[in-house]
């Protein structure tokens, strides 16, 4: 199960082409400003247990996931899961960013170039969040983009272009973030290109819901992440 944003136009159709055979996706969605700052983030919170309780309580999802990258920083992993919790109880309470993190620590990535849609306020949480975590971000550039619609509206090819011109040599992995945007389109072609693991927010975060769920299959086409069993998954 997924919370997604009132305005992703990218993260329904991202996670429908991921999922396996015999699995099912079930997605709710929470009312947001089409504005995304750290303060209009903050916010989401307030109907998190609501929207986790209305995700398919007689089906009962094994994993949900609030699946906002900025958001899952910007009001923290601990808070929003037992938010999920209270409202889910018999699922585990999963967020974006932890998914994301899950899958860096499985590549064995720790030098990181990141790139967002975001504001440069939100570039500096996520920095911040990431060193925290234990990684070195040698790079994150943001294009300063104001709305959840606009994220969507930048094309795949574009995402590619900008990945590639930001990458470096030293860089483990590269790191598109944000579950609206549509980078998982791209995320193979440009591993080919840049010779190393690309990680997007919604498919970091949909891997790591996979293996918690216990569902250990190996997808093709979107990235290296898909052939790793998960190991490092602390559940």
């Amino acid at each position: 199960g997924f919370i997604l944003m009132s305005t992703d136009l990218a993260a329904e159709s991202d996670f429908h082409a991921m999922a396996p055979d015999g699995v099912a996706v079930h997605i709710t969605r929470l009312k947001t400003d089409d504005y995304t700052t750290n303060e209009t983030l903050s916010r989401h919170i307030e109907h998190m247990a609501d929207a986790a309780s209305r995700i398919q309580p007689d089906t009962k999802p094994d994993v949900i996931s609030y699946s906002c990258t900025s958001g899952s920083i910007v009001i923290g992993e601990d808070r929003i899961k037992a938010e999920i919790k209270n409202g889910a109880p018999w699922a585990e309470p999963m967020c974006l960013v932890s998914g994301v993190v899950d899958a860096l620590r499985e590549l064995e990535a720790k030098k990181l170039v990141v790139g967002t849609p975001y504001l440069d306020e939100i570039n500096t949480a996520e920095a911040e969040f990431l060193i925290a975590k234990g990684f070195d971000v040698l790079d994150i550039q943001g294009l300063n983009l104001e709305t959840g619609i606009e994220f969507g509206c930048v094309t795949p090819a574009y995402w590619k272009e900008f990945a590639l011109a930001i990458d470096r040599p030293e860089a483990d992995a590269i790191f598109l973030s944000c579950g609206g945007i549509r980078s998982l389109e791209v995320a193979e072609e440009i591993e080919q290109a840049a010779g190393k693991p690309v990680v997007t927010s919604n498919q970091g975060q949909f891997w790591s819901c996979l293996r918690r769920a216990g569902i250990m299959d190996e997808i093709t086409g979107f990235g290296q992440i898909f052939s790793r069993p998960g190991d490092t998954i602390i559940r």
